[in-house]
This record gives structure tokens, C-alpha cells and sequence, in this order.
């Protein structure tokens, strides 16, 4: 379920929050689905315990999950709150790229075929 690259300058932690993030979006972990132990993943993914802890934290304060006492943590049961603000922040990330790209004098034409290209591939994967 989660991956992750230790050579990345992405602390594991956030890559942890990214990838759950992740996975909600794209309806892979729906609402009510437990996420695997501390301990678990800890040993899964062969990282300290409180780097998984500092994550489902993050998670919990961002309001994607809930911890339950003894049982462990789950995917919230209304996450469209959370999903709005989610694409809402990523479509506002894109914005401010595509500016950039305006201001570097990159055509739509080239914009419009990469995103068709990342679209396909990602159909394809």
C-alpha cells in the first residue's frame, strides 16, 4: 500500500501522508477502510514507529482519518470536505505552475500535448 523512497529528499513521514492522500483521491482507500498499524507498517516498510505515528497524526488533524482506542485508524466516513480542499489546493498548485510556464514563454499548444501525454500513461499504468 505505501512505498517508500529513501533517497528522496521528502522526509518519510510526508511521503506517508502524500500517499494516503493519495489513495483516497483516487478511491483506492474508501470510508470506514482501516489503515494498517503503527507497528505494522513499521515493520512492513522497516521505519521507526513514531515516523508512521507522525503521519497518521497529520492525517488525523487534516480530518482524512479517525483513530479509535484499541482499534486503530480508519478512513473518515465524510471525506468530501477533505477532498474538496484537497483538489482545491492542487488546482491552485497548477495555477500558479501554469503561470510560470506563461512567464517562461511556453506555448499552450506544448502544455496541452504534455498533458495529453501524462494522461494517457497514466491511463496505462
Amino acid at each position: 500500500m505505501f512505498q517508500i523512497d529513501s533517497l528522496s529528499r521528502t522526509p518519510v513521514y510526508e511521503q506517508i501522508i502524500t500517499q494516503a492522500e493519495q489513495l483516497v483521491a483516487r478511491e483506492v482507500l474508501k470510508p470506514g477502510d482501516a489503515l494498517p498499524s503503527v507497528r505494522t507498517l513499521s515493520i512492513t516498510l522497516g521505519i521507526n514507529p513514531n515516523t508512521i505515528q507522525k503521519a497518521y497524526s497529520e492525517l488525523d488533524r487534516r480530518e482524512l482519518i479517525v483513530s479509535v482506542a484499541g482499534k486503530g485508524c480508519f478512513i473518515r466516513q465524510d471525506i468530501s470536505s477533505f477532498l474538496f480542499g484537497l483538489r482545491t489546493r492542487q488546482m491552485a498548485r497548477f495555477e500558479e505552475t501554469v503561470r510560470q510556464m506563461i512567464s517562461f514563454g511556453i506555448p499552450l499548444s506544448a502544455v496541452e500535448k504534455k498533458l495529453h501525454q501524462l494522461y494517457a500513461n497514466k491511463e496505462e499504468a
